[in-house]
């Protein structure tokens, strides 16, 4: 528990980075990297201890919430280009979760 607190406090602090340097679409690309990472995180936690198949598969799963979180915001942004710039949501989604990523194996112990 004290793993994941620790990612939302990171998290939210770099959403309010992204706000602050890309104004709100930033802001809701960084929430949704945000949310698709503690999901990834908490899909994994459980087997880091498991055999290598079940390991990967979690893994994965990760990943592909990370695609299809970004996927999705890209295909919003561009139906919805008024209300939510492209360019602006997708380096907030970026700008949240590659830090995460890089921070990752800290909240996988």
């Amino acid at each position: 528990m004290k793993a994941i607190s620790l990612l939302l406090g990171l998290g939210f602090g770099l959403v309010a980075l992204v706000v602050l340097a890309g104004g709100r679409a930033a802001g809701i690309g960084g929430l949704v990297a945000l949310a698709a990472q503690v999901w990834a995180v908490a899909l994994l936690r459980p087997a880091m201890g498991a055999p290598t198949g079940k390991f990967m598969q979690r893994w994965l799963g990760g990943i592909a919430i990370r695609v299809i979180a970004l996927a999705l915001l890209i295909v919003w942004s561009a139906t919805h280009r008024l209300t939510l710039p492209p360019l602006a949501t997708s380096l907030g989604f970026l700008g949240v979760l590659l830090p995460l990523l890089f921070m990752e194996t800290r909240f996988l112990k």
